[in-house]
């Protein structure tokens, strides 16, 4: 179920975008003459008024095809008129750009909607490990207050309590010189606490031996457009730094195919709708970046042209754009060549270890 579950998340994607495309170039006046998912050789299409709908057989993306992409073709004068070329420039970007704002406009939305499930740490013991230092001492909704006197989040509290080391070498379970001074509320009264820590092999780390707790917090709906923002501005900026340094063997790994991505989301959806929705929204999210990038056959290739049009104050010669699209399209296909090594390398080594 999960295959055919990632299929469907795929295919929404790949609809959506070109349905921006296509709802965009109707809105404006162009001529659409196909809306297709996935690639030829055609399986199945339908005619409906001047456009034809239909499936392709190699599921690797769709396409919107408009009159008049070639500025050199020779139209019928009934259709020429709307043409894509024969279009003004803003008109082009914004069906150019109808595609990757929908991918965009996705992922916003989803991030959005998870913000309100969001859980934060709080400062309050959730468990106790059997036989640990802090066992018998705290209490499970014990409120820790201070540790030493600092009164930090849960990793600053942490770091204090690892600064409580063992005499020499540590050793698994050695107990520290000193104990740290645990201030809890309990019941509404405050608890001072002396516990000494123990080493933890495992972690490597000096430990009480207690888990903090999570809480459900409610960021209202600024807030939660907040969260969504931050989350895709550190993802753009994630992916925009990986593709700047993609020479670098270490950044070339982080690199993901098709296949991967793909095998990623069906995981996902193995573990949970929330862990599917915030993949679903990565991979939107990183489509309408990368797609924006200023590269033919990009989106963002075709948008740059139109703004080098404008300035120029008369058309692009065909050849030189077709001269660009050779560079670009060797580029895309270099980077799909290298995430297609990454996910070979995964599924026959390591894995994806999503979970």
């Amino acid at each position: 179920m999960s295959f055919f579950l990632a299929f469907l998340a795929f295919s929404a994607l790949i609809i959506l975008h070109e349905a921006g495309h296509f709802v965009a170039a109707k809105a404006v006046g162009m001529r659409v003459e196909r809306f297709f998912l996935f690639f030829p050789p055609k399986l199945l299409s339908v005619r409906k008024g001047e456009t034809e709908y239909g499936i392709g057989a190699l599921p690797l993306g769709g396409f919107v095809r408009i009159t008049g992409m070639n500025p050199d073709e020779e139209l019928p004068p009934e259709v020429a008129p709307r043409a894509y070329y024969h279009q003004p420039v803003w008109k082009r970007i914004v069906v150019i750009g109808a595609g990757p704002a929908v991918n965009l406009l996705i992922a916003f939305a989803i991030l959005f909607f998870l913000a309100f499930g969001i859980q934060e740490p709080s400062k309050r013991v959730d468990s106790l490990a059997e036989g640990s230092a802090a066992a018998g001492k705290l209490r499970p909704g014990d409120r820790i207050i201070s540790v030493d006197g600092m009164n930090g989040d849960q990793a600053a509290i942490a770091e204090q309590i690892n600064s409580h080391s063992c005499a020499g070498e540590p050793v698994d379970g050695c107990r520290a010189t000193t104990p740290a001074e645990v201030v809890v509320e309990r019941n509404g009264r405050r608890r001072e606490l002396a516990i000494t820590p123990t080493w933890d092999a495992e972690f490597e780390r000096n430990r009480l031996g207690f888990a903090f707790g999570i809480k459900p917090t409610d960021p209202g709906a600024v807030g939660a457009a907040g969260i969504a923002a931050d989350y895709m501005w550190f993802v753009t900026s994630r992916t925009v730094s990986i593709l700047s340094r993609i020479y670098q063997t270490d950044e070339r790994k982080e690199l993901s195919g098709v296949a991967g991505s793909y095998e990623v989301t069906r995981q996902a959806i193995d573990l949970g709708a929330r862990q599917a929705l915030t993949l679903i929204a990565l991979i939107s999210l990183s489509l309408g970046v990368i797609n924006l990038f200023p590269f033919l056959p990009l989106d963002g290739g075709h948008i740059f042209w139109s703004l080098v049009e404008k300035l120029r104050g008369r058309p692009v010669p065909f050849a030189v754009m077709e001269r660009a699209g050779v560079i670009g399209f060797a580029l895309v296909i270099g980077l799909f060549l290298i995430g297609l090594s990454n996910d070979i390398g995964r599924f026959t080594g390591e894995g994806f270890n999503l979970r």
